[in-house]
């Protein structure tokens, strides 16, 4: 992956650093020239995902659960604070680890930055917006949340973690900056998650029936995960604070990510329709203007590109 990166870290920390997208970050900093420590304990990461990085220079891994403890001890001048079960299927196992991985886990980052005086970035989610009642959404809309619903560990983990970003910054000086990421999706997703795309491609490789919650309406916002790597590292650079959506403005419902999905696998697949999951939002659409203004950043990949990219690695997997 070809990320710019405008400013030279020397040692970059990134919790969560075997997940998904914490795994495609130390890929992108060691490619830069820094030093990574990626600090995974492993309840959803995969140590595959950071198996190609364990022979290069600059690359250390720390198993640590960072709700209890971040035992880094090369001071980093990069904190970026990833670590969370991101998806359904994670965070309603886990309840109270998500919980606590939001709330301590985060102290204990912010900790660290602030010792090390690191710049902070801390990963939030378009989640943080729940089932919005605007469309698109900026970054000056509080959101609409389930406090007691089944998706509020995560929510509320993420939204907690956004206050207490803001008081570190307001009582300490604690140099940080928030992104909220918007459904990101590419190789090294787990086709078990119980996210769209990964579950889309998994059953249509297997020629199994698509599920589609509801009716299909529900949109969606799908940013590959090249170009969210890139806006992170942007916001990370730039010095601001945030919050900043880093997401792709190209809404798609599921019905016809569904149907994408069936076509680019050249799968014969059926599409079933199951009962939607409670509190599930209808849209999620981000207004990236800030992002745009501040960072020049924006996407690059479209959804069709992003899709084959992602299913050709799926395949891939699958024959090994």
């Amino acid at each position: 992956m070809n990320t710019a990166i405008s400013r030279n870290w020397e040692h970059a920390v990134v919790t969560g650093g075997a997940g998904f997208v914490g795994s495609h970050l130390c890929a992108a900093l060691l490619d830069a020239g820094a030093a990574v420590t990626c600090v995974d304990d492993f309840s959803t990461g995969r140590p595959e995902n950071i198996s190609p990085l364990l022979e290069r220079p600059g690359f250390t891994l720390v198993q640590a659960n960072v709700a209890e403890e971040l035992p880094v001890r090369r001071p980093p001048d990069l904190v970026l604070h990833f670590a969370s079960p991101a998806s359904p299927a994670d965070y309603l196992r886990l309840p109270l680890h998500t919980m606590e991985t939001g709330s301590l886990g985060t102290r204990n980052a912010l900790r660290l930055a602030r010792t090390a005086g690191a710049r902070f970035v801390l990963a939030s989610t378009s989640e943080v917006y729940g089932d919005p009642q605007q469309n698109p959404q900026d970054e000056r809309y509080w959101g609409n949340v389930n406090p007691v619903g089944p998706r509020s560990v995560y929510d509320e983990a993420k939204r907690f973690g956004e206050a207490l970003t803001t008081a570190h910054a307001e009582t300490h000086g604690t140099d940080t900056c928030i992104v909220r990421l918007f459904n990101t999706y590419g190789p090294r997703m787990r086709g078990h998650d119980g996210r769209a795309v990964p579950t889309f491609v998994r059953q249509a490789l297997a020629g199994e029936p698509l599920t589609v919650t509801g009716d299909g309406q529900q949109t969606r916002s799908l940013c590959y995960v090249d170009d969210t790597v890139a806006g992170i590292l942007a916001a990370a650079a730039h010095g601001m604070r945030g919050p900043v959506n880093i997401g792709n403005p190209g809404e798609i419902t599921m019905l016809d990510l569904a149907r994408l999905v069936v076509g680019l696998a050249g799968s014969a697949s059926e599409i079933r329709f199951i009962e939607r999951p409670v509190d599930d939002p209808a849209v999620r659409c981000p207004d990236i203007t800030l992002a745009r203004d501040k960072l020049g950043w924006e996407p690059r990949v479209d959804a069709e590109e992003g899709l084959r990219r992602t299913i050709a690695w799926f395949r891939a997997e699958a024959d090994h």
